[in-house]
């Protein structure tokens, strides 16, 4: 077994890291306890980050709200916060496994595993979050698309500790939409999901809309193309046509045991299409 340090300070975690660089962070432990490491000694330390305090919490400004990196999936669900200010964000957590996983899972973990499936990453890039890190050497803050490069990695560097993430409180968006795809109803992996929002006039108008995707390439998918087709427009066939096809060709996603290539290809499309009667059942 390898050793496991549970700090209680950003103090202590980076007193732990100076001397061990190589430690590896983790909060909830729902993704990395999972995993089987048969030199788990030789791989070095574990430091546990759910007990430090300043991780914690969901905190306002007058501009933005910032939300402890090791705050739990459960906590942001429950959070009025986050359901006044935030809805879309909080419906995408509540499809994420099941009560215990959101019990334990944190937003930081969620961030930092980095799999094109997490569920909080298409509704963070739409909301435009920003993600804080601290080390000995100082603070740095910087979006979260630029800090995820790709499947299982990010910009966190050794000594660096990924401490909160801050969203913009004003948002525009008067609807929302969250939907995922996977091989049964819940504690479903996704094979493809769409996060939606949209600034709408009285008659349906889009004045605004952004569109994120999870599990269809290897970041969250996003394009300035398809959120430029919606505005302007309603959410009706013709429009929802044009998004899906530009959708289709944009995607790059992979075949695994859980979907092909093709079929990720053609349900990401598809949940654009769904966007006409979500829009209709607001």
């Amino acid at each position: 077994m390898a050793d496991v340090h549970v700090p209680s300070s950003l103090d202590e975690v980076f007193r732990l890291l100076d001397e061990e660089p190589s430690a590896r962070l983790f909060a909830g432990g729902t993704d990395i306890m999972v995993r089987s490491f048969p030199d788990m000694r030789e791989r070095g330390s574990f430091l546990c980050l759910e007990r430090v305090d300043e991780l914690r919490g969901i905190h306002g400004s007058a501009t933005e709200v910032r939300i402890g990196a090791a705050a739990t999936l459960s906590e942001l669900i429950a959070s009025p916060v986050i359901a006044d200010l935030f809805p879309l964000l909080r419906e995408a957590l509540r499809h994420v496994g099941a009560p215990a996983v959101r019990n334990m899972g944190t937003l930081g973990g969620n961030i930092c595993t980095a799999s094109p499936a997490g569920d909080s990453l298409p509704p963070l890039y739409i909301l435009g979050a920003e993600v804080e890190l601290r080390s000995l050497e100082g603070r740095r803050r910087m979006p979260i698309g630029a800090f995820i490069t790709g499947p299982g990695r990010t910009q966190l560097e050794e000594g660096e500790v990924l401490c909160a993430v801050v969203i913009g409180k004003e948002q525009g968006f008067n609807f929302h939409h969250f939907e995922k795809v996977g091989q049964r109803k819940a504690m479903a992996i996704s094979v493809a999901s769409l996060a939606f929002g949209a600034e709408t006039r009285r008659d349906g108008t889009i004045v605004k809309a952004r569109c994120a995707f999870g599990s269809v390439a290897p970041t969250v998918f996003t394009s300035r193309l398809l959120n430029d087709t919606f505005a302007g427009n309603t959410l009706n066939t013709a429009v929802l046509d044009r998004a899906a096809a530009i959708v289709r060709e944009g995607v790059s996603p992979i075949s695994d045991i859980r979907a092909s290539m093709e079929y990720r290809r053609q349900v990401a499309g598809n949940l654009v299409m769904r966007l006409e009667g979500a829009g209709k059942d607001r």
